[in-house]
């Protein structure tokens, strides 16, 4: 009845790093299946505003990541989701061109007027982006938004959006280089869960558009 009480420290010191490796595994798991769920949803409500992420530029011109973002952000516009755009993203020191400026530049060449589409320049990530683009909306008292960004960043796109006070949901683009084969998927949704996972535990935002670290 006792044997197993007696057994050697290193085997209990085993048996709870196991547990503890089971652990680990279960909960990314868990997490992987939370990235790719909200990845594969398209919720489109009529809202405030569509708020569309920033991705890389190159001289003025998006890059076929950002593009895609913003040519569903204006076929969403079209279907009569939000009457506003709001795109988002800085500028490298140096670089004449901000991702919002060049994003809002895009949506007027596609025939969304000017005055529907709004450049927010500030944030060099996610997360800076979205506090400048919910500060933005909360100045013109607009609540709901449309996050459009690529399926696998969803997650966490939203998560932050939520946490900064915002009523908001994603409808994610479901094209461009984000979206091409397995193996970029895969390395996309892995590196999301990290993510998001890292932002829920070191740096939430909240709702006053600052953001501070977990204690």
């Amino acid at each position: 009845m006792l044997r197993g009480l007696r057994a050697p420290w290193w085997l209990w010191l085993a048996r709870g790093v196991l547990a503890l490796l089971v652990g680990v595994i279960v909960f990314t798991l868990v997490t992987i299946g939370q990235v790719w769920w909200v990845g594969s949803q398209d919720n489109r409500p009529r809202s405030d505003a569509l708020v569309v992420l920033g991705a890389s530029q190159y001289n003025g011109r998006p890059s076929a990541v950002f593009a895609a973002r913003l040519d569903h952000a204006a076929e969403l516009y079209r279907a009569g989701v939000a009457p506003l755009v709001i795109t988002v993203g800085g500028r490298i020191p140096g670089d004449p061109f901000s991702e919002a400026g060049v994003g809002a530049s895009y949506l007027v060449k596609q025939g969304i007027p000017a005055s529907k589409v709004l450049a927010v320049p500030e944030g060099r990530d996610t997360l800076q982006s979205l506090v400048a683009a919910a500060g933005e909306m909360n100045t013109r008292s607009l609540r709901s938004a449309v996050v459009v960004t690529d399926r696998w960043h969803s997650l966490r796109s939203v998560a932050m959006a939520r946490d900064l006070g915002l009523k908001a949901t994603t409808s994610p683009t479901r094209t461009g280089p984000a979206n091409r084969g397995w193996d970029t998927q895969a390395r996309y949704i892995i590196r999301e869960a990290i993510g998001y996972r890292f932002y829920q535990m070191f740096h939430r935002a909240t709702p006053s558009g600052a953001s501070h670290p977990a204690v």
